[in-house]
């Protein structure tokens, strides 16, 4: 927070001894603290007319201003005097009903009480005035006015009366529901999940007032929740229809004409490696051996630029949805389908217009030369990654029955064998090269259904990365970071779209050691690569423990979130100084953006405008969060709808986190987590201690701590508002002794 001026006494709100006049008057200069009033536009907005209260306010003005609370700054004008206490920042509302203000450059977020919310709401822009109060610690504050609302749209359950209505949203971080009167119904049903839209939210009202805009369907119901997901970030579903003619309507025929423009590169023996269910192929690896004992290794990118041109309709709404979204049982992709699973998509034994990156690379694994530019592939055959990793593992031509995709027994060329198996040892070599200059190894882990044909959850499992997804991963990421530099190091700075990643907060590395010191691991931070040395040792450390998921996802939660910006600052998590997206067009509108700059800029055409492109880096950003959001739903809703038909079924889990008001499980098998709330607990009264980050119990001093193992019972399972309640059993140590 700023520092107050010299000799200035902190603000303090007015006390009442004048019946509240002093406080009416400063709210009125504070929620304007950028103009200046006279005594009479404050009588007018007090609708003060009698002279003896007039002449109150007169010397009241003159109070205040000696108090430091007004200043003077013109004949008979009266302004608000702490303007350096005032930031802008973004709301994020908590599950109680406060809030904190998130402010750039400011190391302390703002805590706001529900009171001084003023009706602001999760993700609003906000001007907020910050104050101390001297008992507490932290920054607090009070939402002065909301400059810019983050979402009009919400979705909820319609409760209807006989003349009005009112929707409650099932986040927990709305803390309101909204008022719908009967001629804004539009002859929705009572009970109904609906999509509202907030019109306005008077000072007086203690909701808002709001009109249905679409009615998604029964609550609970599996395609109501599916859409009500989507609607509830306002992303979109279907393609409108002048957009899916459109495409249908382009020209997706290979022609002679045009593969004159492009390196032809149809002999050169390329494949795909993608999951078992992928339905586009936007990359492809060619492979080459060289006269000279060198390897010539290419990154194929389907050409979605080719197709989409600046100035369309499908263009524009490429841009809107800037991503595709992938929720657990459907694919809403960025384009449409005849280019998403079609023209786009390098599908085996099919010719392809492609961008592609080659290189040149040493047995060593040492990038000699490089070359872009636009081609055109032939993809010689397409492995899922478990036949991939087979041919790894095996180095045998034979792939069997269980690991194919056409479930049948086949050989793949030798060939290929060999060129899997060299860039698997090459990406290997690659990839230990980076954990040296200070990547931070990051394995993901991922939540997977198994789906029947009404996509009902009929098991849950984890998926983590092999050595056929890493060796697609490496050559991505070798693609992407030459691209950036080549574009990057270029006199005079030219116009690109970055991949961003800033370097992890003081404050968070030291939580993050707070929580990992209670399961005996210590963290060294003295510089950026003992920053990420002890991070990867931390990561290795914890595999195959109980603490692993805690620990993978606490870490994942102290990186810094990673952004496009045409402000290169490098990618600090895989310790590059240049990094770009460009292998993925069919499915995030950044990679289509880089293509047509690294065409441009091959073509020798001045640097396009960097206001331009970073709005557009903006709006990326902003829609690839909302994707991420939904997507974490979609898997939170299935876990709940999986572990529903499982109520009073004992688990094992550990606790995932520690509040105020109850602590959270994750279920060690199948990684669905709830919450046992502390009021359910009825072995004792349990207090949260933040320190030890558990809660303890008042009179058998139990503790159940962060990281710990119990067992709990499945209580609730609430597929509408998304969430598990479960029973504590006790720990593993109690239940076991209870079983002797």
């Amino acid at each position: 927070m700023s520092k107050k001026k010299k000799g200035k006494k902190p603000f303090q709100a007015p006390d009442n001894q004048d019946g509240g006049l002093s406080k009416k008057i400063i709210d009125i200069f504070k929620k304007q603290s950028d103009k200046s009033f006279d005594y009479k536009y404050v009588l007018d907005k007090l609708k003060i007319e009698d002279t003896k209260t007039r002449n109150k306010v007169i010397r009241l003005l003159g109070q205040l201003t000696a108090k430091g609370q007004l200043k003077h700054v013109a004949d008979k004008k009266f302004q608000f005097d702490a303007e350096e206490d005032f930031h802008t920042g973004i709301i994020d509302m908590t599950s109680r009903g406060d809030a904190y203000v998130i402010v750039e450059d400011m190391e302390q977020d703002i805590y706001i009480s529900n009171k001084n919310l003023n009706h602001a709401l999760d993700g609003d822009e906000v001007k907020v005035y910050v104050f101390k109060k001297r008992e507490r610690s932290k920054s607090e504050g009070e939402v002065i006015s909301i400059l810019t609302r983050n979402k009009t749209d919400f979705v909820g359950v319609l409760h209807k009366q006989e003349k009005f209505g009112f929707v409650v949203v099932a986040s927990s971080k709305m803390y309101t529901d909204i008022f719908v009167p009967n001629d804004k119904m539009n002859d929705a049903k009572d009970g109904l999940l609906v999509k509202v839209r907030l019109l306005q939210w008077k000072d007086k009202d203690d909701s808002p007032k709001g009109e249905i805009t679409e009615v998604l369907g029964v609550p609970g119901e599996h395609e109501t929740e599916m859409h009500a997901i989507l609607a509830g970030y306002g992303l979109p579903e279907q393609f409108p229809p002048e957009v899916e003619e459109f495409a249908n309507g382009i020209d997706t025929k290979i022609h002679p004409s045009e593969v004159k423009k492009r390196r032809d590169l149809r002999d050169t023996l390329t494949f795909t490696i993608d999951p078992a269910d992928a339905k586009d192929f936007d990359d492809a690896l060619s492979f080459k051996k060289m006269d000279n004992g060198n390897f010539e290794i290419g990154i194929h990118i389907a050409d979605v630029a080719h197709y989409v041109q600046p100035g369309t309709i499908l263009d524009e709404e490429a841009y809107n949805r800037a991503t595709s979204i992938y929720l657990v049982d459907r694919v809403v992709p960025m384009l449409p389908e005849i280019l998403s699973n079609g023209a786009c998509s390098l599908r085996p034994n099919e010719e392809k217009y492609t961008f592609s990156a080659l290189f040149e690379v040493t047995k060593e694994g040492k990038v000699k030369s490089e070359w872009f530019g636009r081609t055109v592939t032939y993809s010689d055959a397409r492995f899922a990654y478990e036949e991939a990793q087979y041919i790894i593992d095996s180095e045998d031509k034979h792939i069997p029955a269980e690991v194919s995709l056409s479930k049948k027994d086949y050989d793949v060329q030798p060939e290929i064998v060999e060129a899997v198996t060299t860039l698997n040892s090459l990406a290997k070599t690659m990839r230990k090269k980076r954990m040296q200059q200070g990547a931070i190894s990051f394995d993901k882990v991922e939540v997977k259904f198994h789906l029947d044909e009404d996509n009902n959850p009929q098991g849950v499992y984890v998926k983590t990365s092999q050595d056929a997804n890493k060796l697609i991963e490496e050559f991505m990421l070798l693609a992407n970071r030459k691209v950036s530099e080549f574009i990057g190091k270029k006199k005079p700075k030219k116009t690109f779209v970055y991949r961003c990643h800033d370097e992890p907060k003081e404050d968070r590395l030291e939580a993050l050691n707070t929580v990992v010191s209670k399961f005996g691991y210590n963290l060294n931070f003295q510089n950026r690569k003992d920053v990420a040395r002890t991070l990867n040792t931390l990561l290795e450390d914890v595999k195959g423990k109980k603490e692993q998921n805690l620990v993978d996802t606490l870490t994942i939660r102290t990186m810094s979130k990673a952004y496009y910006s045409t402000e290169n600052i490098g990618h600090y998590g895989l310790a590059f100084d240049y990094y770009s997206h460009f292998t993925s067009p069919i499915r995030r509108y950044p990679d289509v953006m880089a293509h047509r700059l690294l065409q441009r800029y091959l073509d020798q055409e001045p640097s396009a405008s960097e206001t331009e492109y970073e709005e557009k880096c903006k709006h990326s950003s902003e829609m690839e969060k909302l994707a991420t959001n939904a997507e974490r739903d979609s898997i939170k809703y299935m876990q709940v709808k999986y572990i529903q038909d499982q109520e009073e079924t004992e688990f094992k889990g550990v606790i995932s986190g520690v509040t105020d008001f109850g602590i959270f499980i994750e279920i060690i098998e199948n990684k669905c987590e709830g919450m046992v709330r502390l009021k359910d607990i009825s072995d004792d009264h349990y207090d949260f201690n933040e320190e030890h980050y558990a809660i303890i119990g008042r009179k058998t001093k139990k503790m159940y701590q962060l990281g710990d193992e119990v067992y709990v019972r499945v209580k609730k399972a609430d597929l509408v508002k998304r969430t598990i309640d479960f029973e504590l059993l006790g720990s593993v140590e109690e239940v076991a002794i209870e079983s002797e």
